[in-house]
């Protein structure tokens, strides 16, 4: 378990207030002065600090008429940038006219402007002296490529700083998620203002944890459409989902490792849980390709563990320092913990979750109480799948004293794993015609059934009537076509969504020693499922 939360992990500040000094900047892409103008105000009414003036966006550019009408107008600062073809923008034009239209920006009172560290000391040149005192200069490098070496981004920052910037702003690309770290760490011992993001969706964290790294500004988009750079998320997903203003040097970092992972709900569930009572700590899409290069380059006390979701579950398992018993016997784990002394911890709170909501299910139907023996005691109780969920599914109603059947399309499998935890198996389309008694208990682990093949089921309708319930670990949908036959069968219902929910609940106690609000997670998935 880990150690819990202490005083000064708890946050000081409210939602109103912030806890760091990083700026929100939101792109405005619009193809016209007008368009401009709307998104500007929605920047505002989302709650960005600051708007980027791509110039390079616009149709058609009169730049002193066009200049003094968007920077008069705008609601908030303004940092103006005309991206050349040559550093990954759309302008192709004269150089001369588009350095120009910088320096006719800054005449205009524009807060900021964005150069290319190619033409950077000739620009910085030909402004000397006719700086506006509030007025800064961002020299900007783009790598679309990769990430270097530390010691070539180091390079990289001093040229820039050489070269006149008031601000730097180096943007790579991550082939890894682990070259985010060498940004993060140029960023935390830079001597000059800062602006470090790594492109892709690899790269993502450099942008959310942006305020724990000490970075000037960062992007988030109007909105999902309207990206000025690969992987950019929104500045609502920023402030809203990952509370982008209450991250601190001291956030507590967790998250979810797999590939893929965009997908997860988990960040909405922990970022509210940790938010709703004051916690320190921020939770992440991490979007992993190697375990143990993840974990032995993000080592620090800041990340304090993370969920584990496919392909990762058993992977991830020859990384831990200690493994829980029952996770060493399912063979998978869902759930890592750094522990104080910086080791890792791994468990599996999979079975946990589908298998307490069975239970709890069989108990509501026949109005037992919360007695000492398990409802599921005695059952027969069949598993369709043995993959990660099936494992889980397969150990945890042994464990209550259950008679197990493992079915799968590779009988191997189902054998294997019948044979770790004493119980039979049997070929996937033979469990159809199985059915020694009524009342069995039926669990999906399969991905049948799942989004977008919503046609597909497990087991056929003329079968369902042998089992008094259901479970079906997929949850997109949540009623998928076995649970409705199921239902139309009269068989209790136990929908994936619940098994989710309840592993989230021990995830959380694992994380911060504290009971999650139960309530929370609850509404929160329903109105997101």
């Amino acid at each position: 378990m880990a150690s819990s939360f202490t005083v000064p992990d708890l946050q000081t500040s409210t939602s109103g207030l912030r806890s760091n000094p990083t700026l929100l900047c939101t792109p405005l892409m619009g193809t016209s002065v007008d368009q401009m103008l709307i998104e500007m105000r929605k920047a505002k009414d989302i709650g960005a600090d600051i708007v980027e003036i791509r110039l390079d966006c616009l149709r058609s550019f009169s730049p002193r008429q066009d200049l003094e009408t968007l920077i008069k107008q705008s609601p908030l600062p303004t940092l103006v940038t005309y991206r050349p073809i040559w550093e990954g923008g759309q302008y192709e034009g004269d150089e001369h006219k588009r350095q120009e239209a910088l320096r006719i920006a800054m005449e205009l009172g524009a807060d900021y402007v964005d150069v290319e560290l190619q033409v950077a000391h000739e620009f910085n040149e030909s402004i000397a002296g006719k700086k506006p005192e509030k007025f800064q200069v961002i020299v900007s490098s783009h790598n679309f490529h990769n990430t270097p070496s530390l010691e070539s981004i180091g390079d990289l920052v001093a040229r820039m700083q050489a070269a006149g910037a008031d601000i730097v702003k180096i943007a790579t690309t991550a082939l890894d998620i682990t070259d985010v770290a060498r940004i993060f760490q140029i960023m935390v011992h830079s001597q000059i203002p800062m602006i470090g993001i790594v492109m892709g969706e690899r790269g993502v964290i450099s942008r959310v944890l942006s305020p724990k790294y000490g970075a000037y500004l960062t992007y988030g988009a109007i909105e999902a459409g309207a990206i000025s750079a690969p992987g950019q998320p929104t500045a609502k997903d920023l402030l809203d989902l990952f509370n982008f203003r209450l991250i601190r040097p001291d956030t507590k970092i967790y998250g979810i490792i797999g590939k893929p992972v965009g997908h997860s709900k988990s960040p909405l569930l922990f970022n509210a849980a940790f938010k709703s009572v004051g916690l320190n700590a921020i939770y992440v899409h991490l979007l992993v390709d190697d375990v143990e290069k993840f974990f032995n380059t993000y080592s620090t006390p800041d990340f304090g563990g993370c969920s584990c979701t496919i392909p990762h579950k058993e992977v991830a398992l020859k990384c831990m320092d200690e493994i829980d018993p029952i996770a060493k016997k399912i063979g998978a784990i869902n759930n890592i913990v750094r522990r104080p002394d910086g080791t890792l911890k791994g468990y599996n709170t999979d079975y946990i979750g589908a298998i307490e909501a069975i239970e709890d299910a069989l108990r509501g139907s026949n109005g037992a109480s919360n007695g000492s023996t398990s409802p599921l005691a005695g059952r027969l109780f069949v598993v369709l799948g043995a993959g990660g969920a099936g494992k889980s599914l397969a150990y945890g109603a042994k464990e209550k004293g259950a008679r197990v059947i493992v079915a799968n399309r590779t009988f191997e499998r189902a054998k294997d794993l019948a044979e770790k935890i004493g119980a039979q198996a049997m070929r996937l389309e033979e469990a159809e015609h199985f059915h020694p008694e009524d009342n069995m208990i039926l669990a999906n682990c399969t991905s049948l059934g799942m989004k977008p093949n919503l046609d597909g089921t497990a087991m056929p309708k003329h079968a369902l009537k042998r089992y008094c319930l259901v479970f079906d670990a997929v949850y997109t949908p949540k009623e998928t076509r076995l649970l409705r036959e199921a239902k139309e069968s009269g068989a209790i219902l136990v929908y994936g969504t619940e098994m989710l929910i309840r592993q989230g609940f021990e995830q959380y106690k694992n994380f911060t020693g504290l009971q999650a609000p139960e309530e929370l997670f609850r509404e929160l998935m329903e109105k997101h499922s």
